[in-house]
């Protein structure tokens, strides 16, 4: 069925925000809901009509206030090319309205139909190797591809004229985990807009040849057309085109959302714009430059479920997510109520812990809390990933656990906007990732996120709260200790800024094969840590990786003697140059050689971490770092987990105790989930999540 005139829904319900729509070019937060976002994916048309109305009433139960709509239903809404039904849509979106519930309309390009891939078989993607995708599955297409962009183009423009004024529609969501599925394609269409892409980049073949060091191997390029994307070769292609072709691949990406964003801002000037970003989990897409082509910042996050510990994984993604949204509240855009259904081992969450995840994203600036998805599905690859409605109905643990936690977090409204407060950086850059973990690396044991999360974890241990920036931030003097777990990719001005930063009095701690090659891959000549060789004040000649299992111990080369520390993977054998040796090797590769080194430059100090350490040994290392940043630290009971976020009048202390300890913390103010005041002293049940509004000096500006 096809409608040509927008519906007119009936009038909304009274709503309890009196915030007025947004108005401009660049919308901010959604106008409603105006407490936290409560809710998830909601797809009505995996279902009979006579469930939907159930639906509704049971997210009036729940305390939902917030779906997103329409993801994956193009072939639903485009049955055939240029043949619109959006008569199930209407309805569907009445409903949520007249129950109060808004709506996050999404664009469904991420799941292109199966008339739109035998008519134009062009948009299935090719990998590496050759092979070309079938449909079947999501996210199986060219972003090169302009049948694609067309027919995608077309029914977004369909979804923006019918639905701009809809009064339950308060977000648009473009796509869904863009680059997710399919890192790159390597078809034909990728490959001329690859080189079209690389002429823009650098404006002649004598720049390209130049940057990717094509004397090398004879790969010396004397015309566009002999480019092509970095194939399965007889061995390791050029790493300089492998990283171009990354970049890229991330703006072919960008594009697509680009074009459906201006479509639907043009259509409905007033309404935020986003899209589905996973921020620590996809290394192919550089969310530093998406982030300032959304309206609002949102992140979907899985735990990994067999890892006792994941709740630390998903604080660092949190934090990682707050930061691309500039230190604004942020959308969880999708997490589990328990068990997924795509991992090796699919874990069901314990009781309790579907409440301290959803609240340890709010704790770290999250301002909305949604899931995948809002029904379980009956069929389809997805059956067994856990919902909102779990398979056995309303009389479920878990969906006791989604009422609760919808009455948490109508008592938690009033932090909404707040801000969080951190005390430390960590540099995070995705680029360097690509370069890093490319082939003919010294060592296939230097990973870059197992790298961070080593990292990150002794500073959550600590109790310290941190922010995440690129190398190149202009704010990095706004924290006394920012720390670098890797930075194998640093351009000249990215380490400049680095050494303003130590130079005005910050601390910074650079772990090993940081500050190695330029943008184009190529060597900062000299001897290593290249970029960094002055800021560090050490020398390098030679790495010294080590061998699988190997370690390598450190002696403190002050004060008492002291337990050694161990290392793996990696050594060096370093040389000072005005630093002075805090550790150095008693074994291994560079015995006698120092190890952690500390460098006096100007009103502040540059550490370098010659090797790696793990759990209690680079904690050691790091309470040096933060001694000497001036940074009190006052690490929590274990498993407990603590952050503030400060709003204009108060702040606002969340403390989850993931332990089967009971646990008591230091906190003075009402708690917001059980009404109860404390004084000093914070009592925190295992299991338990506890919020405090405390009186506070008003947020930094």
């Amino acid at each position: 069925m096809t409608l040509s005139n927008p519906v007119s829904p009936s009038e909304p319900p009274s709503e309890s925000s009196s915030e007025s729509p947004t108005t401009g070019a660049v919308p901010g937060w959604p106008r409603r809901p105006g407490g936290i976002a409560y809710g998830g994916d909601y797809n009505p048309e995996q279902w009979p009509e006579q469930v939907w109305r159930e639906d509704v009433e049971l997210m009036g139960q729940a305390g939902v206030n917030l779906v997103s709509v329409g993801i994956f239903s193009w072939a639903l809404l485009e049955p055939a090319e240029g043949q619109y039904d959006f008569d199930w849509l209407d309805r569907v979106l009445e409903l949520l309205h007249q129950g109060g519930v808004a709506v996050d309309l999404a664009t469904p390009t991420a799941a292109p139909p199966a008339w739109l891939v035998r008519r134009y078989p062009e948009v299935r993607p090719q990998t590496r190797e050759g092979v070309v995708l079938g449909p079947g599955a999501r996210n199986g297409f060219c972003p090169s591809s302009p049948a694609y962009a067309e027919a995608a183009t077309r029914i977004t423009e369909q979804l923006a004229k019918r639905y701009a004024g809809h009064p339950a529609v308060v977000m648009w969501h473009v796509h869904n985990e863009y680059g997710g599925h399919v890192p790159a394609c390597y078809c034909e269409r990728s490959a001329a807009a690859f080189r079209r892409w690389l002429a823009d980049r650098y404006g002649d073949l004598a720049g390209l040849n130049r940057a990717w060091g094509t004397a090398f191997w004879g790969q010396r390029y004397g015309e566009w057309e002999e480019i092509e994307p970095p194939r399965a070769a007889p061995t390791t292609v050029n790493p300089a085109q492998q990283l171009d072709f990354l970049r890229f691949s991330n703006d072919a990406y960008l594009a697509c959302f680009i074009r459906e964003r201006d479509l639907l801002r043009g259509h409905a000037p007033g309404i935020p714009i986003t899209t589905n970003f996973m921020a620590t989990a996809c290394k192919n897409i550089d969310y530093w430059r998406w982030a300032a082509e959304v309206d609002v910042v949102a992140n979907d996050h899985y735990l990994q479920a067999e890892q006792p510990e994941n709740h630390i994984e998903l604080s660092m993604t949190a934090d990682l997510t707050r930061s691309l949204a500039g230190g604004r509240p942020w959308m969880l855009m999708e997490h589990s109520t328990s068990a997924v259904n795509w991992q090796p081992r699919n874990i069901a969450k314990r009781p309790g812990e579907l409440r301290r995840n959803s609240l340890a994203h709010f704790g770290r600036g999250a301002d909305s809390v949604m899931f995948f998805q809002w029904r379980a599905g009956a069929s389809g690859a997805e059956k067994f990933h856990s919902a909102m409605v779990p398979h056995g109905g309303t009389d479920t643990r878990i969906w006791r656990e989604v009422v609760e936690l919808g009455a948490d977090l109508r008592a938690l409204a009033e932090v909404r906007g707040s801000e969080v407060a951190a005390q430390a950086a960590v540099l995070w850059d995705w680029q360097s990732w690509w370069a890093l973990e490319l082939e003919g690396r010294p060592s296939v044991d230097v990973g870059f996120r197992q790298l961070m999360l080593d990292w990150y974890e002794q500073l959550w241990r600590a109790g310290l709260t941190v922010d995440f920036a690129p190398p190149d931030s202009p704010r990095l003097d706004d924290y006394p200790l920012v720390v670098v777990p890797n930075l194998y990719l640093l351009t000249e001005p990215a380490a400049a800024n680095l050494a303003r930063y130590v130079e005005r009095g910050g601390t910074l701690v650079v772990s090993f094969f940081s500050g190695i090659v330029d943008a184009d891959e190529r060597i900062h000549l000299g001897g290593y840590p290249g970029a960094l060789r002055e800021l560090l004040g050490v020398w390098v000649p030679e790495f010294r990786p080590l061998r699988a299992g190997e370690t390598v111990r450190l002696r403190a080369a002050d004060g008492p003697p002291g337990a050694p520390l161990t290392g793996d993977v990696w050594a060096e054998e370093v040389q000072l140059h005005g630093a002075e040796a805090i550790w150095s090797y008693e074994d291994g590769p560079a015995a006698g050689a120092p190890a952690v080194t500390r460098h006096p430059v100007g009103d502040g100090a540059a550490w370098y971490v010659s090797t790696r350490l793990r759990g209690p040994e680079l904690a050691t290392v790091l309470a040096r770092a933060y001694a000497d940043a001036g940074v009190p630290v006052s690490p929590p009971p274990a498993g407990v987990e603590l952050v503030r976020r400060v709003g204009e009048q108060d702040s606002y202390l969340v403390a989850i105790n993931h332990s089967d300890r009971d646990a008591t913390v230091a906190g003075q103010g009402h708690e917001l989930l059980t009404g109860a005041d404390c004084a000093g002293q914070l009592f925190l049940p295992a299991g338990q999540v506890r919020v405090v509004r405390e009186a506070a000096e008003p947020r930094r500006s």
